[in-house]
């Protein structure tokens, strides 16, 4: 085996490792800006048409439901047409469904609203993850081997994504407020399409990632024992965060914001988006920073392994608390209101450092020879968790309120510690 060859994470001489990762990143960053931009455009959107909040979660079910299918599907798919290709493809899709979704009539009865939007919302879920496991994967494929190269180059890859994309949910809070729903998505459309001529122009040729043309589509489930555990871990843990954090939270707080008006509302969009755009990049900024929480990025690999099991310890009192205190509350008041603040910055700090840990360990545990299996399965299984939570969102909340919503998200996080504990045996 030469070293070039890919299965070793080697790119060929003709690739410049910095500029392929530094054209990936660029390409990942806007299509989170525009994922993050569109999701709080949606929400919010259809919240001032009225929708339920289980309705509201229906929108999204598609989106995390096409993430399932699509990492089995975009792993194969990158080894055999390489990363490029997938990349190109999460874009283009991505702009194809805000185009698709500019064309929402409103004069459209309530069902096939619903079914419009969740049908563009599938196609964007599908563009994400092309993306996601393009980008991923690259970087195991980029990184230098030396000097904890790997858990610094993930690390600030995934914290930076997550910056960009809580800007995105502020812009498309501020766009929806300033310029209209049409007019906001025919905007994000354009300068998506910007971004993709400049990626096809400026990304070099000759990035590592495809397989042999003798395998075959079968061993979409890992070989190794720690890849599925890790997978595990991981549903519940974006499964935990997404139970409040896609229609419990933003609704509970427009709900205690609005006074009913038109201004009312507008001033809501823009506390709203803002709360959960610094949320977003603040737990960016805590994923990038990881590698130095956690004592250094040159660890052993097993020490590392060891504080992702304590850390996903950490996370599972935090939604408890909350909980309790809405429900000690008994409805809306400026107290709880700090409170809820204040924990769910508390459980963006821990999960962050959780979700860090396991873009490193996945991308350690993954062999190079079939890494974009093992993220696609990975990944797989965070879209399934993000699927789970999406629909106990609107359900705890319409049924239970903002204290089950909370007492469920602590459920999920206590799953995921203890799938985290298997890492270790």
């Amino acid at each position: 085996m030469t070293k070039d060859d890919p299965s070793r994470g080697t790119p060929p001489p003709s690739v410049n490792p910095l500029r392929a990762y530094a054209a990936v990143t660029a390409a990942y960053w806007a299509f989170m800006l525009s994922d993050g931009a569109l999701r709080m455009l949606v929400l919010l959107h259809f919240n001032g048409l009225g929708f339920s909040p289980l309705q509201l979660a229906w929108l999204f079910l598609l989106y995390e439901l096409a993430g399932i299918v699509t990492n089995l599907c975009a792993g194969w798919l990158a080894a055999r047409f390489g990363l490029a290709a997938t990349l190109y493809g999460g874009l283009a899709l991505q702009i194809a469904a805000l185009v698709a979704l500019a064309q929402l009539d409103p004069a459209w009865g309530m069902v096939a609203s619903v079914a419009f939007v969740m049908a563009v919302q599938g196609v964007s879920g599908v563009a994400k993850d092309l993306a996601k496991m393009s980008s991923k994967s690259a970087v195991k494929l980029l990184a230098p081997a030396e000097g904890g190269g790997l858990f610094g180059w993930v690390s600030a890859l995934t914290g930076s994504k997550n910056a960009v994309k809580g800007l995105g949910f502020f812009l498309g809070a501020a766009l929806l407020a300033l310029a209209g729903f049409g007019p906001a998505v025919w905007g994000m459309a354009g300068g998506l399409t910007v971004i993709l001529i400049a990626v096809l122009l400026f990304l070099p040729a000759g990035l590592p990632g495809r397989m042999k043309a003798e395998d075959s589509w079968g061993g979409w489930r890992s070989r190794d024992a720690r890849v599925n555990r890790l997978s595990l871990a991981r549903l519940f843990l974006f499964g935990a965060r997404d139970v409040w954090f896609v229609v419990g939270i933003p609704i509970y707080f427009q709900a205690v914001l609005s006074d009913g008006t038109a201004e009312g509302r507008r001033e809501a969009f823009f506390i709203v988006g803002s709360f959960m755009a610094l949320w977003i990049m603040a737990y960016g900024a805590v994923q990038a920073l990881a590698p130095r929480i956690l004592g250094g990025k040159a660890q052993p690999e097993v020490e590392i392994t060891r504080k992702a099991v304590h850390w996903a310890g950490f996370l599972v009192p935090i939604p408890f608390a909350l909980a309790g205190l809405a429900y000690a509350s008994g409805g809306p008041a400026p107290w709880l209101t700090t409170a809820l603040i204040a924990g769910l910055l508390l459980f963006g700090f821990v999960f962050a450092v959780n979700s860090s840990v396991h873009s490193y360990l996945i991308l350690a545990f993954g062999s190079a020879e079939r890494i974009t299996r093992d993220v696609g399965f990975y990944y797989m299984a965070n879209a399934a968790g993000r699927l789970i939570g999406t629909l106990l969102s609107g359900l705890s909340y319409q049924f239970g309120g903002l204290p089950l919503c909370l007492a469920t998200a602590g459920l999920m996080a206590a799953a995921s510690w203890l799938a985290a504990r298997r890492l270790t045996r």
